[in-house]
C-alpha cells in the first residue's frame, strides 16, 4: 500500500526522511484482500471499482478493492468507509475486518488494529493472509519476534514481496543485520527497485550511517545530503519508533512525534496525494464513469528481435545456447576447465544459503580458455556489487564479470 506524506516547509530529520521514502513502490495491501498488485495505478484501480459500484453499490469484491485502492493513495478515511460497507454486505467474510485492521495500522494505531485482526482470524483468515499487516502492528508495538513470525508466514501468501521487505527491516531493528541482508538479497538480485532503499534503511538501523548514505545515493542519486540527519539519528530511536519511521513515515522530532498521514507504505511510498474533499472527489469519479467511454486505441503489434538475448532472472529459461550480442554484467561464482562440475558447485552453494539464492538460477559462460559459473545478468555494475556484498556476508566469494560478444551463456544443465 502506498502512503500519503505531507512534506514540511523546512527540512528537519522528519522532512529528510519523507524525501527518502517518497519514491515509486510496488508495495501491496495485505494479502488477506486476495488481490495482487496490478501494473495500473491505484487511481486507475479505484476508478475501475467505482465503475462497478456506480451500478451495483453492494458489489462485495469491488468494495474490498476500492478500500485497498483508497489505502494505496493514502486516503484511510475513504478506505474505512469502503470496508465498513463491505462488512455490511458480507459480515461473515474476514476481508473487511482485515481491511479495518490495515486502516488502523496505517493511522499509527496498532493496538486498535489487533481486535480487527483477531476477528478476521475467527472468520477464517490465516497468518499468510494477514501476516504482512499484523506483523507491522507488532513491529510498531516493539514486539519484533511476533512481527517476524507473521512476516515469515506471509512469505507463503500473496503479499510475499512486501512481507520480505518488512521482515528485513524488522530483523535490522532487532539487531540482526546479517539476517536482514540475507532476507533482502533475493529481491536485490531480481532488480527490485525498492530493495535499494530498504537496504539503506537496514544499514542505518544497524548503525552504519555512512554505508546507508552510500546505498541510498546509489538507489536515489544526489539524495544522501538531504537524508543524512535522518539516517544518523535512526539508530537512537526505540524499536517501535524505528518501525514507525521506516514503515509509516512517522518520526519523532523536537520532542514531539511528527506524524505523517500515511498508510502501510514502508520506505516505498508514492509522493503526496491530497485527501481533502475525498467524498466529492470520489463522487466526481463516479460521475465521470457514467459518461460514455471512448474505445482504447489498439495496442501496436510487437516487433521481434532476430538476435537472441540472454534471459534475466524472471524470464523463462531458454533451453538452447544463447549467444549474447552485447555485454551484460554478471557475477562469477566459480570457474575452471571442467564445465560439468559447475552444476554440483551451484547446488552446494544453494543448499547452504537457500534464502539468499531463492529464485536465482545459475548459468555457464563458455570462453575459449575456461567455463564460468555465473548468475545474472544485472542491470548495471552497482546492482552486481550490492549482491556481491550480500554474498560476502555469508562467505561466498563473487566478483563482477562482463561477457564479450563471443561468449556463450547457457542455463545450467544445458551445457
Amino acid at each position: 500500500m502506498r502512503g500519503l506524506f505531507t512534506m514540511r516547509p523546512i527540512l528537519t530529520c522528519a522532512g529528510a526522511m519523507l524525501a527518502l521514502v517518497a519514491a515509486p513502490t510496488a508495495a501491496q495491501v495485505s494479502g488477506a484482500y486476495g488481490y495482487q498488485q496490478q501494473p495500473q495505478s491505484a487511481s486507475d484501480e479505484l476508478s475501475r471499482y467505482l465503475r462497478v459500484l456506480a451500478s451495483d453499490p453492494k458489489d462485495f469484491s469491488s468494495l474490498i478493492g476500492a478500500g485497498k485502492a483508497a489505502l494505496e493513495i493514502g486516503d484511510t478515511q475513504a478506505a474505512a468507509g469502503f470496508f465498513a460497507r463491505a462488512d455490511e454486505v458480507n459480515p461473515r467474510s474476514p476481508l473487511p475486518q482485515a481491511g479495518m485492521g490495515a486502516v488502523s495500522v496505517a493511522n499509527g494505531e496498532p493496538s486498535a488494529a489487533m481486535p480487527y485482526f483477531t476477528r478476521a482470524v475467527q472468520l477464517g483468515a490465516g497468518p499468510a493472509q494477514i501476516g504482512c499487516d499484523r506483523g507491522l502492528a507488532y513491529d510498531l508495538m516493539g514486539q519484533q519476534k511476533l512481527a517476524q513470525a507473521d512476516y515469515r508466514a506471509a512469505l507463503t501468501g500473496p503479499d510475499a514481496i512486501e512481507a520480505r521487505r518488512r521482515l528485513a527491516l524488522s530483523l535490522a531493528i532487532s539487531g540482526d543485520k546479517a539476517g536482514a541482508m540475507q532476507t533482502l538479497a533475493p529481491l536485490s538480485a531480481r532488480g527490485d527497485t525498492a530493495a535499494g532503499r530498504v537496504r539503506a534503511f537496514v544499514l542505518a538501523l544497524s548503525g552504519d550511517s555512512q554505508g546507508a548514505m552510500v546505498a541510498i545515493d546509489a538507489a536515489m542519486p544526489g539524495s544522501w545530503a538531504r537524508v543524512s540527519p535522518f539516517l544518523q539519528r535512526l539508530p537512537t530511536l526505540a524499536a517501535g519508533q524505528k518501525a514507525a519511521a521506516v514503515n509509516l513515515g512517522m518520526f519523532p522530532d523536537s520532542g514531539a512525534p511528527q506524524v505523517a498521514s500515511a498508510t502501510i507504505a514502508s520506505p516505498f511510498a508514492t509522493p503526496p496525494v491530497s485527501t481533502s474533499g475525498t467524498v466529492d472527489r470520489l463522487a466526481g469519479i463516479e460521475e465521470q464513469l457514467r459518461a460514455p467511454q471512448a474505445p482504447a486505441p489498439a495496442a501496436p503489434m510487437p516487433t521481434w528481435q532476430s538476435a537472441p538475448t540472454q534471459v534475466s532472472y524472471t524470464a523463462p529459461v531458454r533451453r538452447q545456447v544463447a549467444r549474447t550480442e552485447e555485454p551484460k554484467v554478471w557475477l562469477q561464482l566459480a570457474s575452471g576447465q571442467n564445465a560439468q562440475a559447475l552444476p554440483d558447485q551451484f547446488r552446494r552453494l544453494k543448499s547452504r544459503n537457500r534464502d539468499l539464492f531463492d529464485g536465482i538460477s545459475g548459468y555457464v559462460a563458455r570462453s575459449p580458455d575456461r567455463a564460468r559459473l555465473v548468475i545474472g545478468p544485472f542491470r548495471g555494475s552497482s546492482d552486481a556489487e550490492i549482491f556481491a556484498e550480500d554474498l560476502h556476508t555469508v562467505g561466498v566469494d563473487a566478483f563482477s564479470w562482463t561477457n564479450s560478444p563471443s561468449d556463450q551463456i547457457v542455463p545450467l544443465g544445458t551445457e
